[in-house]
């Protein structure tokens, strides 16, 4: 009976394994850049709040324009994602929280992107008063203000909402961020060096969209064929 009990584990955890490293699963990877003479952005000014301004040796700039250089003018902040083409299907929702941090009176990271029903931790380790003024179109406004005492919050989005909606803090006007609640985890929020990798896609043609905040939408359809790589840039430009 117990050598029974070995074998159907041990059959069990090698399927679990073949599931977790699909050969046949598809992969979509690249670049994001930006085209174009780079703006000079203003230093944001803190000294209202000697916390905020204590929490920096330098001057702070806005998240505007994140990039890697301003030789390859690799972008960050830019949410590539699939937006059509894939299976009907439910997808699990990931349980382990989404960490968005209120450090040094910023938010980060700048850009996030949750499926629908993950948990968003909000962290405030500056000791100072943050408020979470969260501002979307189909889910529900919420304005929770987080006192020095407060170190933590969790929220949840119960509906899709593609379009990226605005997050603020109404007692430092210099904080924004951006959110997306998506059905599906097929998405990625580039880093400062514009790369992007989105994995375990099934075979087929989708469309994918890559966003920023302030730049025009990027867009392009893509076929992937069973265990593919393909390589998919986007070059983002002031209109």
């Amino acid at each position: 009976m117990k050598k029974r009990f070995i074998l159907i584990a041990v059959i069990v955890l090698a399927t679990l394994f073949f599931i977790g490293t699909r050969s046949d699963a598809a992969s979509l990877t690249g670049k994001a850049t930006y085209q174009g003479e780079i703006p000079k952005f203003k230093g944001i000014k803190m000294e209202a709040d000697p916390v905020c301004l204590a929490k920096h040796s330098g001057e702070v700039f806005p998240e505007t324009l994140v990039l890697g250089d301003e030789t390859t003018k690799t972008l960050g902040n830019a949410l590539v994602r699939v937006t059509s083409g894939l299976p009907s299907k439910t997808y699990p929702t990931p349980t382990e929280p989404f960490v968005l941090t209120q450090e040094g009176c910023r938010y980060s990271p700048h850009v996030i992107s949750v499926m629908v029903g993950q948990p968003i931790k909000f962290l405030n380790p500056d000791g100072t008063l943050h408020n979470l003024h969260v501002l979307p179109k189909i889910n529900a406004e919420f304005n929770m203000a987080m006192p020095q005492f407060r170190k933590e919050a969790t929220k949840t989005f119960d509906k899709v909402e593609v379009a990226p909606f605005p997050i603020k803090c109404d007692v430092h006007p210099w904080m924004g961020a951006w959110i997306t609640v998506m059905n599906h985890p097929f998405f990625y929020v580039t880093q400062p060096n514009g790369q992007y990798k989105i994995d375990n896609l099934p075979a087929g043609t989708y469309e994918v969209e890559a966003w920023h905040e302030k730049l025009p939408a990027q867009k392009a359809t893509v076929t992937l064929a069973e265990g593919e790589t393909k390589e998919l840039d986007f070059t983002f430009s002031k209109p």
